[in-house]
């Protein structure tokens, strides 16, 4: 359990949070919400002694583990697999099977494990050092954005992770389909003060905006109170008679706290321009073949159509050519062969991973958008930039001073001044909060024209996917129907197979015999440690049972004595019972210890079996 009081943090003039309560309870599940710049990582910063407070006190229990994915690459080991070791506690050194299976849930290949971690790109990087966060066996593990670098697989498969740990998670991510997937509480820093409920996201929301409502009508009310009263004390503070009156009336004003009006709430608000277009057909595409290798094809022979109003989203995992795909619809790069025919009156929008590359550096964000505009109309330029939050002098920003977030702000910013009928979206909510999330989905799902978008956002492709492009067990393969028709129609080949590898091979790493004896050796092994404990725990009760009964018993005896002034039997009692509770009391400790271990070996042996369920 952790312990936030009175909690307060600045920035120059900016206060994030004000005198903030949190306390963390045992096996809370916490979210952390609240809009991008309000201080959600500060905190976790402030929590793992990365940052401090200004004031208030942060208390954690002796001997309580934080978990949390360094942002330190410098890694030590030659091999990924040893270095991903170094995250497990010492007792547990020897797990290797519980290092490889998250290895492998995180993406990670049979194959790559033995490579060095330096040849790792920078997201496996950070994955590797997730890893090592996870089977850290940590009381809380603290996680922000955790689904950064994370193809949608990898994502699936860490929601199961944390929805069976048992301990404490305080998560921020900008994916609120897999945080209200995990928690069991949220938490939202909001008008620099912190609240806490039990429930998901949208519970939250809820709640806030129901205690906004009713904090106004209070206000109101206690504004028209407050009127009458100064009426009633200006009217009659001549009048002797009321004198006693109008003194109470005045204490009333002074004691009651005035509310002030809440500050209005800056919201993002996107809103695609649509470009008419006739024809249905926007978009063909006729055995496309590609390949940066010509040993490796990244995509071969795939075809579709794509129809005016069209909703597909391109899914499978990372490396695999997703984003490649969405560069030669976007013409940025050349088919090997194949065809891709657009219609002539199509007018496209393109969010690419490559589109931050592409901003000038010493442009302002109003000279970036501008560009875009069809007619280079400034008022139009500075709406679109209130809309994405850059107000008032925040436009003449320079993108070179932009943070990540903000560079995706401009980009979009760019297609929605334009006129469109088809967006090619990759990735599209990386660096949003879920706010700005919400209101991009609400914008792309309100959009006339044709969507294509890559994302592992499983709410997105709930909410939006009609149809899907999937890559998929080296495969690439056009999919009529939802992402929900997908899962059980088709499903993830990963998760068909049970604690597989994912390789060409696709070799299975422990097949269910193997998981059945290591659950049995476990079994024993648990018993071998487990049972003398429980014996001693047992001998030190009955023995603490003994020695209350004599204490009893002596109690009585001393009564007596002492009604009958027996002086010397007093002092010799006395001295029997002062030597048996302080024998009481170190068995007492001696049983606390005991407890302690029994405790933390149960668990530990609990939390390894948990992963040999057939």
């Amino acid at each position: 359990m952790i312990q936030i009081s009175n909690l307060t943090k600045t920035f120059g003039p900016q206060i994030l949070f004000d005198k903030v309560n949190l306390q963390i309870n045992r096996e809370e599940k916490l979210g952390l919400i609240g809009r991008n710049g309000n201080g959600k990582t500060t905190l976790f910063k402030i929590i793992t002694e990365e940052d401090e407070a200004d004031s208030g006190d942060i208390i954690i229990p002796k001997n309580y583990k934080i978990g949390y994915v360094k942002q330190d690459l410098d890694f030590k080991e030659e091999t990924i697999l040893k270095e991903a070791a170094l995250g497990l506690p010492s007792d547990m050194k020897d797990q290797l099977w519980l290092v490889e299976k998250t290895l492998f849930g995180l993406g990670f290949t049979k194959e790559t494990i033995y490579k060095k971690p330096s040849v790792l790109s920078g997201g496996f990087q950070v994955r590797l050092n997730l890893v090592k966060t996870l089977l850290s066996q940590s009381n809380l593990l603290l996680l922000d954005e955790p689904t950064n670098f994370l193809d949608i697989t990898s994502v699936r498969w860490l929601v199961k992770f944390l929805k069976n740990w048992k301990k404490e998670i305080l998560l921020i991510t900008h994916d609120r389909g897999f945080m209200d997937e995990v928690i069991t509480h949220t938490a939202i820093i909001h008008r620099k003060k912190i609240k806490k409920i039990k429930g998901n996201t949208s519970d939250m929301y809820n709640q806030i905006a129901m205690d906004e409502e009713v904090y106004e009508r209070q206000r109101i009310n206690d504004e028209k109170k407050r009127k009458n009263i100064e009426v009633f004390i200006s009217r009659f503070r001549a009048k002797a008679r009321l004198a006693s009156l109008v003194q109470s009336r005045i204490k009333e004003i002074e004691k009651k706290e005035k509310k002030e009006k809440l500050e209005k709430l800056k919201t993002i608000d996107f809103k695609f321009n649509y470009k008419p277009i006739d024809s249905h057909i926007i978009m063909d595409v006729k055995n496309l073949t590609f390949s940066y290798d010509k040993n490796i094809k990244l995509i071969n022979d795939l075809s579709f159509t794509v129809h005016n109003r069209d909703r597909i989203a391109v899914i499978g995992p990372n490396g695999k050519g997703k984003s490649t795909l969405m560069k030669l619809l976007n013409n940025e790069i050349t088919p090997e062969s194949g065809t891709i025919k657009i219609n002539p009156n199509v007018k496209n929008g393109y969010f690419g991973q490559t589109n931050k590359i592409q901003l000038h550096p010493d442009h302002t964000i109003e000279e970036e958008i501008s560009l875009e505009s069809p007619d280079h109309n400034m008022q139009s330029v500075r709406d679109i930039c209130g809309l994405l939050l850059f107000e008032g002098d925040d436009a003449l920003k320079k993108i070179k001073v932009l943070s990540g977030g903000e560079k995706s702000r401009v980009i979009l910013g760019k297609i929605l001044i334009s006129s469109t009928n088809l967006l090619l979206l990759d990735e599209p909510t990386n660096h949003f909060d879920l706010e700005s999330c919400d209101s991009l989905l609400t914008a792309i799902d309100d959009f006339e024209g044709s969507v294509i978008i890559v994302t592992h956002n499983e709410m997105f492709l709930h909410a939006l996917a009609t149809r899907l492009i999937v890559f998929d067990n080296d495969k690439i393969f056009l999919f009529e129907g939802t992402y929900n028709e997908f899962l059980n129609k088709v499903g993830w080949i990963e998760e068909k197979e049970d604690l597989s590898v994912n390789n060409n091979e696709k070799t299975s790493v422990i097949n269910k015999k193997e998981i059945r004896k290591k659950r049995a050796l476990l079994i024993e092994e648990k018993s071998r440690i487990i049972k003398p404990l429980e014996k001693k725990y047992n001998e030190l009760e009955n023995t603490i049972k003994i020695y209350e009964q004599k204490n009893q018993k002596l109690q009585y005896e001393l009564i007596t004595a002492s009604q009958k002034r027996e002086g010397e039997r007093i002092g010799k009692i006395s001295k029997e019972l002062h030597e048996l509770e302080k024998k009481i009391n170190e068995k007492y400790e001696e049983l606390d210890k005991i407890m302690q271990i029994f405790e933390k070996e149960t668990n530990k042996y609990e939390e390894m079996l948990k992963f040999f369920k057939d």
